[in-house]
């Protein structure tokens, strides 16, 4: 089962949220309730909902869990003159939680994600029971991580022929890739869709880097020490949040928790979603049946 939800987000942009499972059947829960406990999960810059598929459909056995495109992502508006700012995002998940029903509910994020996931709890948090970082860093990466990815969005070689095109370009010959990974071909071929020409991304790489430019040059520690609810730091071992800092982030914390993935990097849920799912699996058991 797949079910597509319009959502409406800051300033009227229709934002498209996705269950992958049929949730279960309402009964009593531990607060008697007769709702089970729902979880928001939000995609990285670039990504789609799509790309928490295994995720969803696993936590749905249990919850009703829903991920969701957010605005210049998958099938939700891309409007060129809307906002992509941090506040934007962040009301669009505080609308998600509210319109869907959710709330209090368990945020998953990953990378950008996450940041828009802690902002949030930081912000509302009577509607955050609980919350997983996935691969995100609190500090700040600076100018030349911009540039870095401004370089990056110009050698793609678009459009692509095929699919095929697409992943083996980002699973081995993309220059950012150390070492050939199928997983990040298709992570790519995910977010591509057929144009007259070839194959194109449904984002526009512009918006990325304006979406982008909003939090690169801050550090988010400050609200990170706002998050009052238990909170996961996941890394993967070769990804881009190092040992050092993510146990930073669960010092900070008030009520952090820290896990690590082997053999996953940046992509750690569609790397090795198995390995992920265990990972994340006791932390949500506490949480959810609380």
């Amino acid at each position: 089962m797949v079910r597509r939800i319009d959502v409406t987000g800051a300033t009227g942009v229709r934002l498209a949220a996705w269950e992958f499972g049929d949730p279960p059947k309402p009964g009593p829960n531990t607060d008697g309730n007769h709702r089970s406990p729902g979880v928001l999960l939000l995609h990285g810059l670039m990504g789609r909902a799509s790309h928490w598929a295994s995720t969803a459909r696993w936590l749905s056995a249990r919850h009703r869990a829903v991920a969701l495109d957010q605005r210049g992502h998958g099938q939700s508006d891309k409007p060129p003159q809307a906002s992509y700012t941090r506040e934007a995002y962040v009301e669009d998940a505080e609308a998600a939680l509210e319109q869907l029903g959710l709330a209090p509910a368990v945020l998953v994020g990953h990378a950008m994600g996450a940041l828009t996931a802690w902002q949030l709890a930081a912000k509302r948090p009577d509607l955050v029971r609980g919350l997983i970082i996935s691969d995100m860093r609190a500090s700040a990466l600076g100018a030349a991580s911009q540039r870095e990815w401004e370089d990056w969005f110009r050698a793609w070689p678009v459009p692509f022929a095929t699919l095929a095109d697409v992943r083996k370009w980002f699973g081995e010959d993309d220059p950012w890739v150390e070492r050939p990974s199928p997983a990040r071909g298709a992570f790519y071929a995910e977010v591509m869709h057929e144009c007259e020409d070839g194959w194109r991304p449904v984002f526009e790489p512009a918006q990325m880097l304006r979406s982008r430019e909003t939090w690169v040059y801050d550090a988010h520690w400050e609200e990170l020490a706002q998050v009052r609810c238990p909170t996961l730091v996941v890394r993967g071992l070769d990804g881009e949040l190092g040992r050092a800092e993510a146990q930073e982030m669960v010092r900070v914390l008030p009520h952090g928790e820290y896990a690590e993935v082997a053999d996953a990097g940046h992509l750690v849920h569609y790397d090795q979603p198995e390995a992920w799912r265990a990972a994340v699996e006791p932390f949500l058991n506490g949480v959810l049946t609380r």
